[in-house]
């Protein structure tokens, strides 16, 4: 007989993997949410610089960050495939894997949608430690589609529909599914440093604002990672090859702080939640500040073709403890670029320490232009 896992133990269990645990901070306090996986960074480019992401220069993994950047994209269409081995400090068949793309309907307006596969790997389930068990193969995942358009000279909005399924495979449980919405704002004025012209800008996420998710057929309910993002960009070019873009993302999980170790589901709604999560942590405004992490990241270009990237992210010792350094590296062509990220954790029990993640892009219009269509 396979053992039976709960749907708590297997929420709090794969949220608490994100974590650098601090055994010694006494106030210690994470937000868990479930279906964790909807919170880590698909994308190489911005993992890059610390993820950041939502006021960068728009690029074809923006669905994640500010799909609002999509109207203001130059090129037609293209797509790009991120790969993420996942914790490959403690295991080796955990990952993430993102396909996402867009499309521009005339000068003004742009459809875009990505799908995200996230593998927990194979899991035995067992009765006793003599019994072979039973292996099970649990995952998450999500579909969603987004519509941006200029309302401005320089300003766009994007609003997202999102389908999440979360299959944690215990016992007889159903598995969990979810919907949600995104709502986002990008805005970038170009601005001239001598005769270069660079740019200043501004965006906001605010993403998986939907129904909660429940694995027992609604009898419990969990929040999924409602997440407020806002993000600035300035680059700055030194002449005709060379530029420099210094960006930063502030992040707050619009998700109640737990009041107690076991408080991982509400009776409250996902929306009520929203607005209780500003005020609600039991160490009253210090928490509620220590709740904000966030990312900076500094990007080199020459030619616009080659990249490098560095970037710092941090989160509270008792709000999750990830504190870490990126570095990243870029080639871009007409057709294609190709990106890569490594995580350095500052905390020496991250299980997210020396993670590489990888994203093949592909532009529509540079390959109708090499097969001479």
């Amino acid at each position: 007989m396979v053992k039976y896992v709960s749907p708590v133990g297997a929420v709090v269990t794969a949220a608490l993997l994100f974590f650098s645990i601090d055994l010694s901070a006494r106030d210690y306090n994470p937000i868990v949410t479930s279906v964790p996986s909807l919170s880590i960074a698909p994308d190489a480019h911005a993992t890059g610089l610390g993820d950041v992401g939502a006021a960068t220069e728009p690029n074809v993994n923006s669905q994640y960050w500010n799909p609002s950047k999509y109207a203001q994209m130059e090129n037609s269409a293209g797509f790009a495939l991120s790969f993420t081995p996942w914790l490959s400090q403690l295991v080796s068949d955990i990952n993430l894997t993102n396909l996402t793309g867009y499309m521009k309907i005339g000068d003004l307006q742009s459809l875009s949608a990505s799908l995200r596969y996230f593998s927990l790997g194979e899991v035995i389930l067992r009765q006793s430690l003599g019994d072979q068990g039973y292996a099970i193969q649990p995952y998450e995942m999500a579909l969603d589609v987004a519509y941006s358009r200029m309302l401005s000279q320089y300003y766009s909005m994007s609003v997202a529909l999102r389908y999440i399924y979360s299959d944690l495979m215990s016992s007889d449980d159903p598995a969990g599914n979810a919907f949600a919405a995104d709502i986002s704002g990008f805005y970038r004025r170009p601005v001239y440093f001598g005769r270069e012209q660079g740019f200043w800008a501004f965006g906001f996420d605010v993403s998986n604002i939907g129904t909660k998710i429940s694995y027992d057929a609604n009898n419990t309910s969990y929040f999924i990672p409602t997440n407020l993002r806002l993000g600035f960009s300035v680059k700055y070019p030194f002449n005709s090859y060379n530029a420099i873009t210094v960006s930063g993302d502030v992040n707050k999980l619009l998700v109640p702080t737990p009041q107690d170790s076991t408080d991982f589901a509400t009776d409250i709604s996902s929306m009520v939640g929203i607005f209780k999560s500003f005020t609600d942590a039991p160490g009253g405004l210090s928490e509620e500040l220590s709740e904000i992490n966030w990312g900076i990241g500094l990007e080199y270009a020459y030619d616009g073709q080659f990249f490098v990237r560095m970037g710092y992210h941090f989160e509270d010792k008792n709000k999750g403890n990830r504190k870490y350094f990126t570095f990243g590296a870029g080639f871009k062509m007409s057709m294609f670029s190709i990106d890569a990220s490594y995580l350095l954790s500052q905390a020496q029990t991250s299980p997210l320490d020396q993670t590489l993640r990888f994203t093949l892009g592909f532009d529509i219009e540079g390959i109708r232009n090499l097969l001479g269509r």
